[in-house]
């Protein structure tokens, strides 16, 4: 079958293009010892933008692809983010990303595989129409169980269910590793049980937090802290001047704080997070992808003793002085990614949320027409909304809805 699409491929001129390509189905697995399935159709309605995929285009200019492409396929078509419909079904439905030969896709092992749609090894939803195994079309709430036009407020909010389900993966995996590192300070502390140790670790790992960078990542990992641990101190840093609409949107959303550190050094910006959060971070997570993150938690001493260090940006390479670190007892955290159950749980938080807030639209004839131009001057531009969307398919979307 074919269909139209936008789609990755090795070239230096036009690594991401829009047009006319074939459909491959191949049986895929959602998870080791359960059946290959071949897909269903689904129609891709609401597509969102990831920075993933920017970075996919800089592959593909590069021409370093090859590993990325469904297998026999010299292309792979894009999106992972957003909401389709699917008509055997009649419902709508949010794609499952990951999965394959493997217990958990997230955690996989040497001797597993995985794949993911619009990323890694099977094509994604920036397309006309599309094959999904059907046990990978997550459900949206019973409560839109019938409706058969999506309103695009609630499409804006769907679109981070990728973003926010790593989120949900992130503060689990921090509770889990924060407990095991500090019950014992607790019991000591409080001459309490184990029981009630881990209990106060569960919060007391999430004193300070400082979230280094402005995206949707730190903002849904704040915001999983702050609903799960009320008296959280947590503290945005990044260069966006104090009145900048994501700035204005963690303070009054998250009940957070925020600081500019546009023009300060790094002693300076060190020394402003330790003045406000009043005393060294307990946990810090890294989401701004630069070089500065691991400087301002190590070498400036951000980062305090049985410290998390939650390193969730791609590129920057993570270093610190060993002597200190291991004194200090710290502990560096890094996975991205998550299970069906976290898909879920943030499907659910999201339909309830304000983040269509942050969504802004481009049109879809201006972004096919020329879709590098589209990533490179609107999508990813200096300046740009914190995420941008596209509607693919009018006629399932209500607008004033």
């Amino acid at each position: 079958m074919k269909t139209k699409a936008t789609y990755f491929q090795n070239s230096k001129e036009k690594p991401l293009c829009y047009g006319e390509i074939n459909l491959i189905n191949p049986p895929r697995k959602r998870l080791r010892n359960q059946p290959e399935k071949t897909g269903i159709e689904a129609l891709p309605v609401f597509c969102g933008f990831c920075g993933t995929d920017f970075e996919l285009m800089k592959m593909g200019r590069r021409e370093e692809l090859c590993a990325k492409f469904p297998k026999g396929e010299n292309r792979l078509i894009n999106g992972h983010e957003g909401v389709v419909w699917v008509p055997d079904e009649n419902r709508f439905a949010i794609v499952l990303i990951r999965g394959g030969n493997s217990f958990d896709p997230t955690r996989f092992t040497e001797d597993e595989t995985y794949f993911e749609y619009g990323c890694d090894g099977a094509d994604g939803i920036f397309c006309d129409k599309g094959y999904f195994n059907p046990d990978m079309l997550l459900r949206l709430p019973e409560r839109y169980a019938d409706i058969k036009k999506l309103p695009l407020s609630l499409a804006k909010k769907l679109v981070f269910s990728d973003p926010y389900a790593c989120a949900v993966f992130q503060h689990e995996r921090m509770c889990d590793i924060g407990v095991a590192q500090n019950f014992r300070v607790e019991k000591a502390k409080n001459g309490c049980d184990e029981e009630t140790a881990r209990a106060l670790a569960y919060d007391s790992t999430f004193n300070r937090v400082v979230i280094f960078g402005l995206g949707t990542t730190g903002l849904f990992i704040g915001d999983q802290i702050r609903r799960n641990h009320k008296n959280a101190k947590i503290l945005f840093v990044a260069r966006s001047g104090e009145n900048s609409e994501k700035a204005v949107f963690v303070k009054e959303e998250l009940q957070s704080d925020y600081i500019s550190v546009n023009g300060f050094s790094q002693e300076e910006t060190a020394k402003a997070i330790i003045e406000r959060i009043g005393g060294n971070a307990t946990v810090f997570i890294g989401t701004s992808g630069t070089e500065i993150e691991h400087r301002i938690a190590f070498e400036h001493g951000v980062l305090g003793c049985n410290g998390i260090y939650n390193s969730f940006s791609l590129g920057p390479k993570v270093s610190f002085d060993s002597m200190p670190f291991g004194f200090k007892n710290q502990i560096i955290l890094a996975s991205i990614n998550f299970t069906q159950a976290h898909m879920e749980e943030a499907i659910e938080i999201l339909c309830g949320s304000k983040f269509d807030k942050l969504v802004e639209l481009i049109d879809k004839e201006e972004f096919i027409n020329d879709p590098i131009y589209s990533y490179e001057n609107k999508i990813y531009s200096k300046g740009a909304p914190l995420k941008t969307a596209v509607i693919w398919n009018s006629e399932y979307i209500d607008p004033e809805a």
